[in-house]
């Protein structure tokens, strides 16, 4: 077979009308072209479940130390110390095991009473209003409070640095962001650590200033500024803006199948099950980039050692093989894993700490609301490049 095997399939991450509803996209590359090369921007892609999944396992041929956006990968740029996503074993499994103490088991279910908090605090006022933006008004709002909180940046602070986490995502409309703003060294938050360094507390950005660890060199040490601002721009992005898409798809999911709201509102032990679903059906992040260490092979085609890859999380959510009747929605769908929060040693370390928010923000969105209609004059689809959601959602509500 040939890399591509219809002359007419095209996938373009940049193109608007695509990534409005890329799915019968996704369902032509799986079917007739499992290796896709796009010529124009230099990548391929793969878009199978299996494929998909073995190639965020296989971290060795696909790294990430270059980047897992693709404008990142083609800048050939060295990506900052503390940027976890986009780094390689040592310092990758280093970096990681810092971040994984901020987010046990334990302190994220310690979260429930204050997301739930601030759940009240952004539905309350809204009660009674006949509609509001369920992006802008709640979606954009409690995940910025939950990862203010356990930065420890002050309240009247942090929808400017949300603000500021969201531009650097933008891009111009069919185009590709400039690879220097793909990603952001963290000098926001500089002041901040200073503060801090001073007036310690129970937060993140206290235990990273405080937490010693051997490095790659076997020197014990504490994260340099370099390393800590980093690290805090990882943590503030990754906590707002998937959540916030993760909030708009479940809303307007929901709006577009009523008779599965109806029985999550009659039987509130689905919602996890929804959740999930949602996740699977509509993940926030649709394709993850890596680079090519050496020639990989899919499909008896080659993919050669210093080439591009995205895996196409989006369309392996969908395979067929793995979720029988994949473009279907389905709350009740039998439990199988799916690889919205990646796969492996780069699996997402705030998995836990979305899924609670979303299951909260669904039942409390549903202890006031038990029914909402999208209003599309007024929803627009955010233009970035990496995270695919909504960046305005008005809803009518009864």
């Amino acid at each position: 077979m040939t890399v591509t095997s219809a002359q007419d399939l095209s996938y373009d991450p940049y193109d608007i009308a695509i990534n409005a509803d890329p799915y019968p996209v996704f369902r032509r590359l799986r079917e007739e072209a499992p290796l896709y090369y796009n010529a124009e921007h230099d990548f391929f892609a793969v878009s199978r479940f299996d494929d998909v999944e073995r190639g965020l396992k296989d971290r060795a041929t696909f790294i990430s130390g270059r980047g897992g956006i693709l404008e990142l990968i083609k800048s050939g740029i060295e990506m900052p110390p503390g940027t976890v996503l986009f780094e390689d074993p040592p310092t990758h499994t280093i970096h990681r095991g810092l971040l994984s103490r901020v987010f046990t088991p334990r302190k994220v279910a310690a979260l429930e009473p204050h997301i739930r908090r601030y759940c009240a605090e952004a539905l309350d006022p809204l009660v009674g209003s006949g509609g509001f933006d369920l992006v802008r008004d709640f979606g954009a709002q409690m995940p910025m409070r939950v990862i203010g909180m356990l930065l420890g940046i002050p309240e009247q602070d942090q929808e400017a640095i949300r603000d500021h986490v969201d531009a650097n995502l933008r891009t111009e409309p069919g185009k590709p962001s400039h690879s220097t703003a793909a990603f952001d060294t963290g000098a926001l938050f500089a002041d901040y650590i200073d503060w801090r360094e001073k007036n310690p507390a129970d937060d993140i950005m206290t235990e990273l200033l405080t937490a010693e660890f051997e490095d790659e060199t076997g020197t014990r040490r504490r994260l340099c500024r370099d390393e800590l601002l980093m690290y805090i721009s990882v943590v503030a992005g990754a906590g707002n803006e998937t959540t916030t898409r993760l909030i708009g798809w479940t809303g307007k999911t929901l709006a577009d199948h009523p008779d599965q709201r109806r029985e999550i509102v009659e039987d509130r032990s689905l919602i996890d099950g929804t959740i999930e679903e949602v996740l699977r059906y509509e993940p926030p992040a649709p394709h993850v980039g890596r680079y090519v260490a050496a020639d990989a092979e899919f499909h008896g085609q080659t993919v050669p050692e210093g080439s591009a890859i995205l895996f196409l999380v989006g369309a392996a959510n969908r395979d067929d093989r793995r979720f029988p009747d994949g473009d279907t929605f389905d709350i009740h769908r039998k439990p199988t894993a799916h690889i919205t929060f990646g796969y492996g040693a780069h699996f997402c370390l705030g998995a836990a700490l979305a899924r609670l928010e979303g299951r909260i923000a669904l039942d409390e969105l549903l202890n006031r609301f038990a029914t909402w209609d999208v209003d599309p004059t007024g929803a627009r689809i955010a233009p970035t490049s990496t995270v695919r959601g909504w960046e305005t959602l008005p809803i009518v509500v009864a």
